[in-house]
């Protein structure tokens, strides 16, 4: 990913330095492990000596691993130096412990657990912002009138805040999904070359991934099945689309002939190097072209499920780029997404000129059944409201001054319902008065 659109905390998650670290933790604890199990002949205090003294340099291990072209090795290299630097002449050296009975998946495939929870922690605090957000914001409109649309057409009286409101149910949905893909991919496997616990006991795999705070694997074979991966990237996969969702929604609003609401522009933006005048939704368009990395990388993850026999490493090198592409990405775009939500400026007048625009059109449903009501079988009743909405709809495509719906009704000798009636049928509000039930139940939604 591009530096300047890595937040630190991600970016952090996925260096080598951390995935070192996470190395270091690991052997350090498979050390300590073996030494209270006291079945090969390390001793408390080797173990001590080794918690104490174990360190690396990434630099160091990168001009070890340029020679043996081997990660771990290189890595088991550098921190034997610094373990076994102080020991006095002569006396063994405790290094000789570190990595006992262990394969390279039994540390690589634990830690790459342990960093996938780390980065799943802040995404499940990135939906949690945004979710709250949307609430707040679901309320804060709650009694702001616009027009919903159906295939961009112009369809029944909502209100903005219902938009608001069901991007809270979605963001909830995602936040309880990545809690449980969090704990689904929350696995360790310390057990050998093909997981049969051959050179190690499954004490050390229990104790390790205990004080990881991750389940230990019923059953790896060598490598923790890439199923626990898959399913993690499908749930970054669904969060992405409904970013993608939102902000798809922001660039429809934004544009110049409905313009509800815009994406904030900073003081100095400038939208356009030949049209001074543009306000783009750049943001928003950012987020739904990051979420195709997203959505694409869940592909590389379920690709990566299959290997042969117990293991090959054909998913490793794929892995290492759309894990944290996906994590990075999907970061940048709550991140994105949370400034866009939190600072998006709507136009309430703009929204009641839009509910207008269609002279009377979305009432259509209510005259149906307003005409039902007097009797009229619905056949009838939708072939008299349809005829006058079409040529309602052909003064509108024309940009001819026209009568509209209510009008043309007054008119028609075939329509049954009293000017009374009419009245309520063409009041927006009479299609919300069940609306405080959504607000009722968005009352409850807790991240």
């Amino acid at each position: 990913m591009i530096e300047r659109y890595t937040r630190p905390e991600m970016g952090h998650i996925f260096s080598l330095e951390n995935k070192y670290d996470v190395w270091k933790q690991i052997e350090v604890l498979a050390c300590e492990a073996q030494a209270e199990l006291g079945k090969i002949g390390i001793t408390r205090e080797e173990a001590a000596w080794i918690r104490d003294h174990a360190d690396f340099k990434k630099e160091e291990v990168d001009e070890i691993e340029a020679v043996t072209n081997h990660d771990v090795i290189a890595f088991l290299t550098d921190m034997a130096r610094y373990i076994d630097a102080d020991v006095p002449e002569g006396q063994p050296k405790p290094s000789r412990w570190v990595h006992y009975g262990m394969t390279s998946s039994d540390l690589g495939d634990t830690a790459l657990c342990y960093i996938l929870t780390q980065a799943c922690d802040i995404i499940i605090e990135d939906v949690k912002r945004v979710g709250e957000i949307c609430k707040r914001r679901a309320f804060e409109e709650r009694n702001t009138l616009c027009v919903g649309r159906t295939h961009g057409i112009h369809a029944e009286p909502m209100t903005f805040g219902m938009k608001f409101g069901s991007w809270a149910w979605e963001l909830k949905r995602d936040y309880d999904r990545l809690l449980d893909a969090r704990d689904n991919v929350s696995y360790g496997a310390i057990s050998g070359a093909v997981g049969s616990y051959s050179s190690i006991d499954p004490f050390v795999e229990e104790y390790v991934c205990e004080h990881l705070g991750l389940h230990h694997d019923p059953l790896s074979t060598q490598v923790i099945s890439r199923d626990h991966h898959a399913y993690l990237a499908g749930v970054l996969a669904t969060t992405a689309a409904t970013c993608e969702r939102i902000a798809t929604e922001v660039r429809a609003l934004q544009k110049t002939d409905t313009l509800e609401a815009e994406e904030p522009f900073k003081k100095g933006q400038k939208g356009s190097s030949a049209m001074p005048h543009k306000r783009n939704p750049i943001t928003a368009e950012r987020i739904c072209g990051m979420s195709r990395i997203v959505k694409a990388n869940a592909q590389v993850a379920f690709d990566d499920v299959a290997l042969w026999h117990e293991r090959d490493i054909s998913h490793s090198s794929a892995e290492r780029v759309a894990q944290a592409d996906s994590f990075i990405a999907l970061d940048y775009m709550l991140a994105k997404l949370e400034w866009i939500l939190d600072g998006m400026k709507l136009y309430p007048k703009n929204m009641e000129a839009n509910l207008n625009r269609t002279r009377g059109l979305i009432f259509s449903s209510k005259v149906l059944l307003a005409l039902v009501d007097t009797g009229i079988t619905r056949e009838d009743a939708y072939k008299i409201v349809q005829r006058n909405s079409m040529e309602v709809w052909d003064d509108i495509q024309q940009a001819r001054p026209g009568k509209g719906l209510r009008e043309r009704l007054e008119e028609d000798p075939d329509c049954t319902i009293p000017a009374e009636k009419l009245d309520e049928i063409f009041d927006p509000w009479d299609f919300l008065t069940r609306i405080d039930v959504v607000f009722d139940r968005l009352e409850g939604l807790e991240f």
